[in-house]
Parts: structure tokens; C-alpha cells; sequence
């Protein structure tokens, strides 16, 4: 793994977490310690408005915690209620955490291929619905990551769970000199959080 990533992980103080975050966290947990146990294929769909920013991240420290924590046959997915495109800062802070990240396409809506191993396959990043071919139709928890998607898509389609783990959009900052900062802050709030998710698997 890429020393830098890894070593992110590692200087994670999970005492830092609140209990309230940690109780909205657990139904997590126990969706993937039940798939974990039973040897199961665990696919996680992450889902917000636009699938331009936190889907993304999520999906990206999901795949990167997993493996850093040796748990097996997780996939892990991004969409959105719409597509739009991965927004370019979300790029530009994955990298400066470590993530390589290659450029696949130059459209509107960019596909980035990110990696955080050398050996291991690249998490495919591009904005699409979460509905979309390229995720899984079944067999899957929703995770929704911001409130207007899990408002705005009461159902989603192929589902086993359904998770709200909501996380401020840091679109906020947009076009501010504390673009970088805050984009880098929320970032790391889901490395650190789905980190320790990953952590209590056995």
C-alpha cells in the first residue's frame, strides 16, 4: 500500500470519535461483520446528490481502508440522484494524501482511475446515477452520504440496507482560499471514520 496512505490510517486516533458518530456508524459495522462472517461478498454503494465529492471520497477510503485492514471481497461503488462529474479538488486532495491518480479521459464528465497499491486494481471514479450499469443491481448496502439524496431517493432499487452516514459538503468553500483546507478536512474526516468501520471487523 502506498506508504503515505497507510500511514494516514495508522495515525488515526478513533478516541476522537464522538459517541453519537460512532452509534450512527455501528449499523455499518454490523453489515459488513455479518457479510465478513459469513465469508460473503460485502458491496457498498455510496450515494449523494450529484456523485461529485463525498460519494467519491467515500467510496475511494472505503476500498483503501479495507484493504489496509486485510478485509477481503469488498467492492466498493459511488452514485449519485444524478450525474454530474467528480469534482477536480476532490482529485487534487486524494492525491496530496497519497492516491495516484490518472486522468482516463478528458470529457466533461473525466473517468479517473485512482490507485492506492501498486498491485491492487484501481478504484474507477466518474460521476453517474446510482443506478447505473457500472454499479451493482443487488446484493448491496446504500449508503447515503448526504441528506438531500436520502430525502430526495427514498428507495433505491437492489438494496439490503440502507445507511445514512451524512458529511457536510465541503462545496461550500468553493472559490475560497479555504478551498484546499476544507476539502483536505473533509476528507480526512471519512478516511478516519470508514478507517475505524474497517478496524472493528474480525
Amino acid at each position: 500500500m502506498n506508504s503515505k496512505i497507510s500511514n494516514q490510517i495508522e495515525a488515526f486516533n478513533f478516541s476522537e470519535l464522538t459517541e453519537e458518530r460512532k452509534q450512527t456508524l455501528q449499523p455499518l459495522i454490523d453489515y459488513i461483520q455479518d457479510k465478513h462472517s459469513n465469508q460473503a461478498t460485502i458491496r457498498l454503494n455510496f450515494i449523494c446528490t450529484h456523485n461529485s465529492r463525498r460519494s467519491h471520497l467515500s467510496q475511494i477510503w472505503a476500498q483503501a481502508a479495507a484493504h489496509y485492514y486485510n478485509i477481503n471481497n469488498v467492492f466498493c461503488y459511488s452514485g449519485g440522484t444524478e450525474a454530474t462529474a467528480m469534482f477536480p479538488m476532490v482529485a487534487e486532495t486524494l492525491a496530496n494524501t497519497g492516491f495516484d491518480i490518472e486522468k482516463l479521459s478528458q470529457e466533461e464528465n473525466p473517468v479517473y482511475a485512482v490507485k492506492f497499491d501498486t498491485n491492487e486494481n484501481p478504484v474507477i471514479g466518474f460521476s453517474k446515477r446510482f443506478d447505473n450499469p457500472f454499479n451493482p443491481e443487488s446484493g448491496f448496502a446504500a449508503i447515503m452520504t448526504c441528506s438531500n439524496a436520502d430525502q430526495g431517493c427514498p428507495f433505491i432499487a437492489g438494496a439490503e440496507k440502507r445507511l445514512p452516514i451524512m458529511f457536510e459538503d465541503p462545496k461550500a468553500f468553493d472559490n475560497t482560499p479555504l478551498q484546499a483546507e476544507k476539502y483536505n478536512e473533509r476528507s480526512l474526516q471519512i478516511a478516519q471514520e470508514l478507517s475505524y468501520v474497517f478496524s472493528k471487523i474480525n
